[in-house]
């Protein structure tokens, strides 16, 4: 069987990528990153892109690498109830509890903020919450093709209007870059890896990829091998525009502060270039795209979290639990865009590196045999490691005695502990001594 696919179905399946990656959302840390790097902008995007393109796209990868049917089957080489809990974690943390209100967050900031009074802030983000979300409600209950046509037409016009924002920024800065705040005057490259946490992507690419994986086996395409390549080059479209557009927003972001000042996040960056290059009109057009975007997305996040948690609890229907996660989200989303990203991070903080070390596992598992010791052992040693680091990221400045001191004890004996990545030792040692104790007859070679 020919399993090449034209660069056209390439290029339909890289599109198709992008708009699963690419939400409204994923805009606002960006351009947040750049208005707080400003000089050290070039290591805070690196590390940003690694993160927020980079493990997506190998996200993807495993899925297709592995064979898995779902996100629980993966999870589950660990163990079948731990299969269950990562996954119904990550389906609440990119569903009701953080991402998906941060859509309708995001809409309102950037779309309807720029043009209500102060006083009516507060008013106005209850009211436009409950239409965005009924709207969601209505089209989540009776999903139909309109929405993937509405999203297939809109990446698009997002893109090029973005570029042409981009580009006037390059052309024609607003101002020069300021010196860097916080701990991106430290470490740009760490504070830009761990920032690239918030887009989420990583965790949603262990969801989307059994999509692309099934999309690109539609096509003809049905060896693992075939499959890998295809989403290799199909990704590559996607991070190209990925990479640029969030580069670019970035260096937006870093010519703002000077003349505008920092914001509480990247939500009023976007509206406030918007409205300096091209005045009401421009800000008006960002407004309709980015809630048409961030609509679309919510409507996805809701489906699939919806199907999810109907294909683990059947006598409870998909209607059902389409109305609890609204009316949750819906109760999120008005606490505010700055406090549903101030809430996320210790959960991401917990949550990235057990999805970073199952991607890794993932693809190391061949060299050890699949042993699920080394599973277990890697997993339990990264959730020791990461809920230290989540309940830092919760208290902050006031953590209590007892945390400071273990985390006194990480940072003497875990190296790069202190650049969050203190799993990463115990990773490869326990991968390499999976790889010497793998009885030769269980190293499993890869489907050609």
């Amino acid at each position: 069987m020919n399993e090449r696919l034209s660069f056209s179905n390439q290029l339909v399946i890289g599109v198709m990528l992008f708009a699963l990656f690419f939400g409204a959302g994923n805009l606002i840390f960006p351009a947040s990153l750049g208005q707080n790097a400003g000089t050290a902008l070039f290591f805070a995007v690196l590390g940003f892109l690694i993160t927020g393109i980079g493990l997506p796209f190998l996200g993807i990868l495993a899925m297709g690498f592995s064979n898995s049917r779902s996100l629980q089957d993966l999870a589950g080489k660990v163990h079948p109830i731990y299969g269950i809990v990562f996954t119904v974690a990550l389906y609440l943390t990119i569903g009701p509890f953080f991402a998906l209100p941060r859509t309708g967050a995001v809409a309102y900031e950037i779309g309807v903020l720029p043009f209500v009074t102060e006083s009516f802030a507060s008013t106005g983000l209850l009211v436009f919450t409950i239409v965005f979300f009924g709207i969601t409600l209505l089209l989540s209950l009776n999903p139909t093709k309109i929405v993937d046509r509405v999203g297939k037409y809109l990446a698009p016009i997002i893109i090029v209007g973005l570029f042409v924002l981009i580009a006037a920024a390059l052309f024609n800065p607003i101002g020069t870059f300021t010196g860097p705040n916080g701990s991106y005057e430290t470490n740009a490259f760490m504070t830009g890896f761990t920032e690239g946490y918030n887009t989420m992507d990583a965790l949603a690419s262990l969801v989307f990829g059994i999509i692309v994986i099934q999309a690109i086996r539609r096509l003809g395409v049905t060896s693992t091998k075939g499959v890998l390549k295809v989403t290799a080059k199909s990704g590559g479209i996607a991070v190209l525009f990925l990479g640029l557009i969030y580069a670019g927003v970035a260096y937006l972001g870093a010519t703002t502060t000077e003349q505008f000042g920092l914001f509480d996040n990247g939500g009023p960056v976007l509206s406030t270039a918007a409205d300096y290059y091209f005045g009401a009109v421009g800000l008006a057009v960002l407004a309709v795209v980015i809630i048409a975007a961030c609509l679309t997305t919510a409507i996805g996040l809701t489906t699939a979290t919806a199907e999810y948690f109907n294909t683990l609890f059947p006598k409870i229907s998909y209607k059902v639990f389409v109305v609890i996660f609204i009316i949750m989200t819906t109760v999120f989303a008005n606490f505010g865009l700055s406090s549903i990203i101030t809430y996320s991070i210790p959960v991401l903080l917990l949550l990235y590196p057990l999805a970073i070390t199952l991607i890794l596992l993932t693809f190391a598992a061949p060299l050890f045999g699949h042993q699920r010791w080394v599973f277990v052992s890697v997993t339990a040693f990264t959730f020791l490691i990461s809920i230290i680091d989540g309940l830092k990221g919760f208290f902050g400045e006031a953590a209590p005695s007892w945390l400071a001191s273990i985390v006194n004890v990480y940072d003497s004996i875990l190296p790069f502990y202190g650049i969050g990545l203190g799993w990463l030792v115990p990773f490869i040692i326990l991968v390499v001594a999976g790889i010497v104790t793998a009885p030769k007859s269980s190293r499993v070679r890869t489907a050609a």
